[in-house]
């Protein structure tokens, strides 16, 4: 009796560990992101047969316990062996799926499921004689001769299982492949096992770790094809955004090349000498600046500000009095796209001068903020009406359309038609690493 009792004591112990197991891994596929609706569906129904067959194992013990009719028990194990057979034919069916097979017209479906049915009616077939089991008026269970034929079925399904599986290898990941060998071969060894003795204990735990692990191969595969999938995405939208970039780098750079070189052509015949030096200063800049403009890549604000002190010197040799430049840009240690704010004041040069009003006073501006970096040009030229006129040039939408895809960035403009243009760029500060410290610029010139 003693023995008895410690038995179902142990029995129930693994019956508790099982149907917790059960539990978490239901929780698991319904919380945790990374599978689609089926295998959700799936996993959850197969973690649930696991749960009716732990309450039919507790069920059959407190049968035996208070002594419940030899019917009573005959029906409840004859249900808990029919609950414990069903994940081998849920495999079948997960495999097709997976491999999108037709299940109508699958031969290995219906072999399983003909296996299925002979099962169930050796099972049917303990009510009527004591061959494969029987329980003593002492309520006491044991084998008959013929049990081992019981299993024998399931064992087949297994086979089944096993044989589709490797025929169907090349149609698996390498992860579902191992998935499906985890999930058969401990199941596969616990059956054999139970052909020679009673080992209910370990084909219950071995069908809940191999559905556990089976369900964690799922899991890190589809969340492997997702990450996969995100980052050909990423790539294509980085790429896209790179060739983007590139085309409107290209676009401005001639650009700019050819005002600078006829503001230096008009500028030979109005003083040589000057022309002379702003032609060698325009080649020095060049030469230092030209690989970091044409990669599309973020630049230390300071090189920036290089590019536009040379667009602005050539500009002023050539006006003379006519354009005047502010500069307070204390802070410099940030990164921004190339051909950011040399474009802003060329398009505050070409469209804010008015030679009948007076001198075109242009200043540049930069801040650190709470959330990155502020650069402002602010010019009193002739400015524009929003609501009546588009925005001047098509380099302040290359613009604003290069910084929020390289880092976010942003460009708003106020206007007011003859009050003049205030152009805003922010930076966040997680756009880019910072620069290392370089001596500030404020200066008037």
């Amino acid at each position: 009796m003693s023995d008895w009792i410690n038995y179902n004591y142990l029995w129930l112990s693994i019956i508790s560990a099982t149907l917790m197991l059960s539990m978490i891994a239901i929780w698991f596929s319904a919380v945790i992101p990374g599978t689609d609706r089926w295998n959700r569906r799936f996993f959850q129904s197969y973690f649930i047969v696991f749960i009716l067959c732990c309450l039919s194992s507790v069920t059959e013990i407190a049968f035996y316990h208070y002594h419940a009719p030899g019917i009573a028990i005959y029906i409840v194990m004859i249900a808990g062996s029919l609950l414990l057979s069903l994940p081998l034919p849920m495999l079948t069916v997960y495999l097709l799926h997976y491999c999108s097979e037709s299940l109508l017209h699958s031969r290995l479906l219906k072999a399983v499921i003909a296996l299925m049915v002979i099962y169930v009616m050796v099972l049917a077939g303990t009510l009527i004689t004591g061959g494969l089991w029987y329980v003593t008026p002492d309520w006491q269970y044991y084998r008959g001769p013929l049990y081992p034929l019981l299993p024998l079925p399931l064992i087949a399904i297994l086979i089944l299982n096993f044989t589709g599986t490797l025929r169907r290898r090349k149609q698996l990941s390498h992860k579902v492949f191992l998935s499906f060998l985890v999930a058969l071969v401990p199941v596969s060894f616990a059956m054999i096992v139970q052909l020679f003795v009673d080992a209910f204990l370990l084909v219950d735990i071995s069908y809940v770790l191999s559905g556990l692990s089976m369900y964690s191969f799922v899991l890190a595969d589809q969340i492997e094809q997702d990450l996969s999938r995100q980052r050909k995405i990423a790539s294509q939208k980085t790429e896209i955004a790179n060739q983007r970039a590139d085309i409107m780098v290209l676009q401005m750079r001639p650009h700019f090349i050819y005002n600078t070189m006829m503001s230096i052509y008009y500028l030979c015949k109005q003083d040589p000498d000057l022309a002379q030096k702003v032609t060698l200063d325009f080649s020095t800049y060049l030469r230092k600046n030209f690989t970091a403009i044409a990669s599309a890549e973020m630049i230390p604000f300071s090189s920036e500000l290089e590019h536009t002190h040379a667009y602005l010197a050539v500009e002023q040799a050539l006006y003379k009095n006519t354009l005047l430049v502010d500069y307070d840009t204390p802070h410099t240690f940030f990164r921004i796209p190339p051909l950011t704010l040399q474009p802003i004041v060329e398009n505050a040069v070409k469209h804010g001068r008015d030679p009948y009003v007076g001198p075109l006073r242009i200043s540049i501006l930069t801040k650190k903020t709470d959330s990155g970096s502020e650069i402002i040009v602010e010019d009193n030229g002739r400015g524009f009406d929003p609501a009546g006129t588009a925005e001047p040039g098509i380099a302040l939408e290359n613009i604003r359309q290069r910084l929020e895809m390289m880092c976010g960035g942003s460009l708003t403009i106020r206007s007011r038609e003859g009050a003049g243009t205030v152009v805003t760029v922010t930076i966040p500060d997680d756009a880019a690493p910072q620069v290392s410290k370089t001596p500030d610029a404020h200066t008037s010139l």
